[in-house]
């Protein structure tokens, strides 16, 4: 008999919502595929045959209404069966799962930022002789415990923060590369769940995020996220200063996947040769900022952090990806 009011409630009506039907409470709160999959402990499903009791149900509607709390989506409110008591039909529970698993990527907070990196962040040393062109290179990678805890991470959540500082005195360029540096703004990735827009904590981020800062960036590549990347890099930003005669210097982001653990960040800051009398091309190094961050030193820095999942309504599925970063 189909699951209905005076209906009898069969193992197959149960385990349709929970594991089997298409669209299922498993394929969002546990382990899943792709951008499905929150590595949460799996609803258990009941024999052909077997009596659906009230623990199972009342797992459904916990793990229901978690899922409905941590995504923001609205679901039918509904009491979970207590043993003893009649169990009755739930109503639009199949209509809350389709909403949740539409709604998979959105989270209503985040977890704490992770401060803490290896390796170096900033340039302490002077860039550049005389009015030559110049590069600054860094590389950020950023590595999950596996490939599976990888998906965890994006797909309840997760963000990557990127950004630059420099505040260092002295040299002529110092001003204006001051200047440049502050006008980016702070860069996210997230992961692009469901292929679309992610409300996290309350701001919407579309795979590849400026938040802040001013000018207008040559390639900013708003709908790649982490589902996006490859195993090619993919120039994500890339912006040119505004001001004369520094206009051929510029800031730039690329990233890619070189494996199913692994994402690589690689920032460049470069400048371009000039001729002109007293345009000498040459910037100041500094002091370190050191992790874990707490501030910036003043020397040319670009700080990639993680910010994960909230575990309010949800287990720490994800580990605790390390980033390992360098500046050449």
């Amino acid at each position: 008999m189909a699951y209905s009011v005076g209906g009898l409630i069969q193992a197959a009506d149960f385990n349709g919502f929970a594991n089997s039907g298409a669209n299922n409470v498993n394929q969002v709160w546990s382990t899943g595929t792709g951008d499905l999959g929150w590595g949460q402990s799996a609803l258990s499903t009941v024999s052909a045959g077997a009596t659906v009791t009230a623990t199972n149900w009342a797992g459904l509607v916990n793990t229901l209404s978690s899922m409905g709390a941590h995504t923001g989506t609205s679901i039918t409110s509904r009491a979970a069966p207590v043993a003893g008591n009649l169990i009755q039909v739930l109503s639009n529970v199949q209509t809350d799962i389709n909403n949740i698993k539409t709604n998979r990527g959105n989270a209503v907070a985040s977890g704490s930022i992770n401060n803490s990196f290896s390796g170096t962040v900033s340039k302490t040393t002077t860039t550049g002789t005389g009015n030559n062109a110049w590069i600054i290179g860094w590389g950020h990678t950023i590595t999950w415990p596996s490939a599976a805890q990888a998906r965890y991470f994006w797909n309840a959540g997760g963000l990557i923060r990127i950004d630059m500082s420099k505040t260092s005195t002295g040299l002529d360029s110092d001003p204006d590369w001051n200047s440049f540096v502050s006008s980016i703004g702070t860069l996210y990735i997230s992961g692009r769940v469901n292929g679309a827009s992610q409300s996290i904590a309350g701001t919407t981020y579309t795979g590849f995020t400026r938040i802040g800062g001013s000018g207008t960036p040559s390639t900013l590549a708003t709908t790649t996220g982490w589902y996006n990347l490859t195993s090619s890099p993919d120039l994500l930003f890339k912006i040119y200063n505004s001001a004369s005669p520094y206009t051929d210097d510029s800031i730039g982001l690329v990233a890619y996947n070189p494996d199913a653990t692994t994402t690589i960040l690689a920032s460049s800051w470069s400048a371009a040769a000039r001729t002109g009398a007293g345009q000498n091309t040459q910037i100041s190094g500094g002091t370190a900022t050191t992790s874990p961050f707490t501030s910036f030193g003043t020397a040319p820095t670009v700080l990639v952090r993680l910010i994960p999942p909230s575990t309010t309504y949800l287990t720490n599925s994800w580990g605790t990806p390390t980033i390992n970063s360098g500046v050449s």
